[in-house]
């Protein structure tokens, strides 16, 4: 894929506020913030006063990945955000929002349900979080070219929200296969992680610069807790047995007699967390990921790596 030139705003100048996201040559327009900043975003008339679509995000412990999301499509950004912000029941989950919008006023009604009924089925796709839509909205009949204007508006969407931090349309089902050479690659080969005697059978991916445990593969149904530990590898091992028991409590991880089986591809920050939880013990991901060559993830890696 070819390079992006992205202009990032920090609009009071911190990272954790209101922020603005344009990609040169693209007429879309990103402002994210925390809801407590939701007044400042509302002055902002270049971006609240557009017709567009909105993203709602909050964290829930009940909800895939901890993610709960609500997306929708307004003709005036402003008031519907100023609506969501009052409900006392329904969509109160939300802590951050995200606004899309377009700099040229080219966005009519359809374009803007178009939009919000395919964020909905590729968020759903991803399964990195709740959808609080439910289903996705129908999509409204648009004449081809204007379908193809908007699936491209999307394509840079993608790209745009993974840089503020949002990663809930990220999904490898939705990348398109590029041309590329070996060394630019940005998905490795599969790797395997395999405990016969147990019943482990676990594959991965390294998908843009995040390791994927795929969906389908045989885990471990719990992590095992020792009280001998040392207190350094308990608090560990206790992480990795809250992060099983959310996947199992979300749906990720069905537990299908003596094993877990993975419900959807789910992400990883590492491939040792990955390898914690399939195997339910510490695990050297570098080492223990090895492809069917025999190839492992930590040589896969340092392959472009010349000797210092």
């Amino acid at each position: 894929m070819a390079g992006k030139q992205l202009r990032l705003f920090l609009v009071d100048g911190t990272p954790g506020g209101l922020t603005t996201l344009e990609i040169v040559n693209w007429t879309g327009r990103l402002v994210s913030g925390p809801r407590s900043d939701l007044a400042q975003l509302l002055s902002r008339e270049g971006e609240s006063r557009r017709p567009g679509v909105y993203m709602l995000i909050g964290d829930d412990e009940t909800a895939v990945a901890g993610t709960r999301l609500y997306v929708g499509e307004t003709d005036e950004i402003a008031g519907r955000l100023k609506t969501h912000h009052h409900e006392v029941r329904g969509k109160d989950f939300w802590t951050r929002v995200v606004t899309i919008t377009s700099k040229d006023d080219n966005l009519t009604k359809g374009h803007t349900r178009y939009l919000e009924s395919r964020l909905c089925e590729i968020a759903a796709t991803a399964q990195r979080c709740t959808l609080e839509n439910g289903t996705a909205p129908a999509r409204p009949p648009l004449p081809e070219a204007d379908q193809s204007d908007m699936e491209t508006f999307i394509e840079y969407v993608q790209i745009a929200l993974p840089v503020l931090g949002v990663n809930v349309l990220r999904s490898i089902a939705t990348r398109k296969p590029q041309p590329v050479k070996p060394a630019e690659e940005s998905v490795s080969p599969v790797f395997e992680l395999n405990v016969p005697k147990r019943g482990i059978a676990a594959r991965a991916q390294q998908v843009d610069g995040e390791f994927t445990l795929l969906e389908g593969s045989l885990v471990a149904t719990e992590v095992r807790v020792n009280e001998r530990y040392a207190a350094s590898t308990a608090a560990a091992y206790s992480a990795y047995r809250a992060m099983q028991e959310r996947l199992v409590g979300d749906g990720s991880i069905r537990i299908d007699g003596t094993n877990g089986v993975l419900t959807r591809n789910v992400v990883f920050s590492s491939p040792c967390t990955a390898g914690a939880i399939v195997t339910g013990r510490a695990c050297n991901g570098r080492q223990a990921w090895a492809t069917a060559s025999g190839q492992t993830f930590g040589a896969w890696e340092e392959r472009e790596v010349g000797a210092s």
